[in-house]
């Protein structure tokens, strides 16, 4: 009896201790991609700091060796993110491609890199104390096309499934981890024209699939595609032809009645797949113009975004099938209001656009209809990279300066505090377990009600 009323224990003290080893690696407790669930920057999560510097409500602050711009992804314990450090001078011989515009050859001022080496690193870090735990170098060589002064080879977010860590370098490869750091495969999907602006989309997780989209050249769409790859392996499962100019958007997967749509934005035209095969499902025009911003989704209501060189938002009811131009299941279009590299985001039941000095316009995201137009920031600043997130009836904007704003959400604009690290940032805030992640240009922080600042 004693052994039987042993064993009982042993098994639900195993249970209990599994329940929570599960729910804290589930749900609000992991930020896995890009925009964290479901790739639109919301956290349900309550009581998360709204106040902070670069002491105030620090748990902890760590160097970051190199450049990156990606954000950094948490599963459980572990908080991952990817960095490019350049080395000396590339081979007198390595020849950048040509990027053409037409008959003729263009040749952009502010171009960088590629006359450089550069090793691209995967780095861990524990999510309590923020000591780094390991990092591996993904590449070390010359690069293949050049990239923006104002950014980085490092730009694509990693994703997670809390067994593999998948990382992209554009041109440079796509690179699988397991949790300790293990190389388990590395994939070159090709090389990748970027119209020398260095590669902005990242990667996409479906059931076993790991999905990227590859849009490239200016001018005229040629040679650009989607593949996706095997997870656990790295080998190919399928690739498609994408009629769509260079674009560096990532894309979102969408549940709607009856299938999975995996939702791109583009220059030419906004395209609608199955995830599993690649599978054209819809298509219609596009926002004709660089295609940077995440979609945003509500419900079956994806809205797809640019800011430059045009303005344009366009609302698209999903579900349907072949070419949506001219149907009811394009809602609507509005011309103003949005930021060439942030993008929207969708919260609470409103579509906040924000332009490139952080001025927000509120729109009904069923009818397109203004609720509010010129809330701004209470300081002149810009807003070329980071995306706004949001939890608990907040809104986070995050300026190149590392000032983030917390703007209240809902029909009226109000801001709520002004929150500076003293650091510029040009990442999306991460956010789990009742904490902030944000990366700065040379550290990464981590905000927590009542943190004591340690340093790594």
């Amino acid at each position: 009896m004693k052994v039987t009323i042993s064993l009982l224990t042993a098994v639900l003290v195993a249970f209990v201790l599994f329940s929570s080893l599960t729910s804290a690696a589930g749900g609000d407790s992991n930020w896995a991609q890009w925009r964290g669930p479901d790739s639109q920057g919301i956290s349900t999560e309550k009581n998360l700091p709204t106040e902070w510097s670069n002491t105030k409500n620090v748990l902890w602050k760590t160097p970051i060796p190199g450049l990156g711009y990606s954000q950094p992804i948490i599963w459980g314990n572990r908080v991952f993110l990817t960095t490019a450090i350049e080395a000396g001078a590339a081979p007198a011989d390595h020849k950048p491609p040509k990027h053409m515009l037409g008959d003729e050859e263009y040749k952009h001022p502010d171009w960088v890199g590629s006359d450089k080496l550069h090793t691209f690193k995967v780095l861990c870090l524990d999510r309590d104390s923020g000591k780094i735990l390991w990092e591996q170098t993904a590449y070390t060589g010359k690069v293949y096309d050049h990239r923006h002064r104002r950014g980085t080879y490092a730009a694509p977010t990693a994703v997670t499934d809390g067994k593999y860590v998948i990382t992209y370098f554009g041109s440079e490869g796509v690179y699988g981890y397991d949790f300790k750091g293990k190389l388990l495969w590395k994939n070159d999907i090709g090389d990748i024209n970027t119209f020398g602006m260095g590669v902005g989309t990242s990667p996409v997780l479906y059931e076993n699939l790991v999905i990227f989209v590859a849009d490239q050249n200016l001018g005229t769409p040629k040679d650009s595609f989607m593949v996706a790859l095997d997870k656990k392996t790295g080998k190919e499962v399928w690739r498609i032809v994408r009629p769509i100019q260079g674009s560096w958007s990532t894309p979102v997967l969408v549940k709607t009645a009856g299938r999975t749509e995996l939702v791109t934005n583009g220059n030419e035209f906004l395209i609608g797949y199955d995830p599993k095969t690649g599978k054209e499902l819809w298509r219609t025009t596009g926002v004709k113009s660089h295609a940077i911003a995440t979609p945003v989704i509500k419900g079956d209501i994806a809205i797809l975004s640019s800011g430059y060189p045009t303005k344009k938002v366009i609302a698209v009811k999903l579900g349907a099938s072949g070419n949506l131009d001219g149907t009811s299941n394009v809602l609507w279009s509005y011309n103003k209001g949005t930021a060439y590299v942030p993008s929207p985001i969708l919260y609470d039941g409103l579509l906040y656009l924000m332009s490139d000095a952080g001025v927000l316009t509120c729109v009904e995201p069923e009818t397109g209809k203004i609720v509010y137009e010129g809330g701004r920031v209470p300081v002149a600043t810009k807003f070329y990279g980071a995306s706004p997130v949001a939890f608990d009836g907040k809104i986070l904007l995050t300026s190149d300066d590392g000032d983030t704003f917390v703007i209240k959400a809902g029909a009226k604009h109000e801001v709520l505090a002004t929150n500076s690290l003293g650091e510029s940032c040009r990442t999306s805030i991460a956010i789990a377990d009742g904490r902030l992640f944000i990366r700065g240009e040379k550290h990464l922080y981590c905000i927590s009600n009542g943190g004591k600042l340690a340093r790594n």
